[in-house]
């Protein structure tokens, strides 16, 4: 079997890691978006994949991750963070890519990239039932139950940040959602700059304030923990996992947490799933999406 492309396309750029079938990262590119919208992102991609086959690399396949919901049926994708993606023919643009010919060609939601990649390489390894919970811009958790991911009826299963985690229902949460509203890094930095008074307030920020002891970021993250905990909660009385991975930019500096959000949890889940289920952070962090990618290739029988 050759290498697996792996291809993880974010807000600001796209990766590329060329994969041996052990898992083993061969080689890396990686292009800036620099504000390129449509179809010029559509081109800085193909771009990407020519320049691995132009290698001489025979792939085994091309496996792409996409901040969004991607449509297995047609092949297209929704990407809200990119101009002109709303309904995308992502599949098409790769096979128009001279070179690409029969070589099979995945696309699936950040979230699946995600735990598939803690799966092949991190903290989920061996696991049939674990969660990765991504905290962010905003928040979102690939599933692996009994073997396989959960995508839900239009692939949109996984879309924490809508979780209702607390009454009385604000019109802010229409946007975002409950959960995000309050505890993803957009969140985070937004909840901090109303009590401050100012706009110019980042996740970043406020965690070095909590360093300082400060009053603001100390309530602003202790409400995050709350809602981590208790939605932690709701997944393990849900689904049962085995492993839950705290994962994305967060979770960083918010993995100092984990006991008390271990903790919380425990308040609120069903307590013989709490006693089986472990809390880990990602045991790949920023690689997680494009080593799930590269997995598509490889693992595309779980999906």
């Amino acid at each position: 079997m050759g290498p697996a492309l792996g291809i993880d396309l974010g807000g600001t750029k796209i990766a590329a890691g060329l994969f041996a079938p052990d898992g083993t990262l061969l080689t890396k590119r990686v292009s800036l978006l620099d504000g390129a919208e449509g179809e010029a992102v559509g081109a800085l991609l193909t771009d990407l994949i020519r320049a691995f086959i132009s290698s001489g690399e025979k792939l085994s396949g091309i496996g792409v991750c996409v901040p969004g919901i991607a449509y297995g049926g047609t092949g297209r994708v929704w990407a809200p963070n990119i101009p002109g993606w709303e309904d995308y023919p992502l599949r098409d643009r790769i096979r128009e890519c001279p070179g690409v010919g029969d070589i099979p060609v995945f696309i699936e939601s950040d979230r699946t990239c995600y735990i598939l990649g803690e799966y092949w390489k991190g903290a989920a390894k061996g696991c049939r039932n674990a969660i990765y919970l991504a905290v962010g811009t905003g928040i979102g958790a690939g599933i692996l139950a009994d073997g396989r991911i959960l995508h839900g009826a239009g692939d949109i299963a996984g879309a924490t940040g809508w979780m209702a985690l607390q009454e009385p229902f604000l019109e802010e949460y229409v946007r975002c959602g409950c959960f995000e509203y309050y505890a993803s890094g957009t969140g985070i930095g937004e909840r901090a700059a109303e009590r401050y008074g100012r706009e110019d307030i980042t996740s970043p920020d406020v965690f070095a304030a909590y360093e300082r002891e400060d009053p603001v970021a100390t309530a602003v993250l202790d409400k995050a923990v709350r809602l981590w905990g208790m939605a932690a909660a709701n997944f393990v009385s849900l689904f049962n996992p085995e492993i839950l991975v705290f994962g994305g930019g967060v979770f960083g500096p918010a993995a100092r947490f984990m006991d008390r959000i271990y903790a919380e949890a425990c308040r609120w889940g069903q307590p013989v799933a709490m006693k089986q289920v472990r809390f880990l952070p990602s045991a790949v962090q920023g690689d997680a999406a494009l080593i799930g990618a590269a997995a598509l290739t490889l693992h595309h029988v779980m999906l």
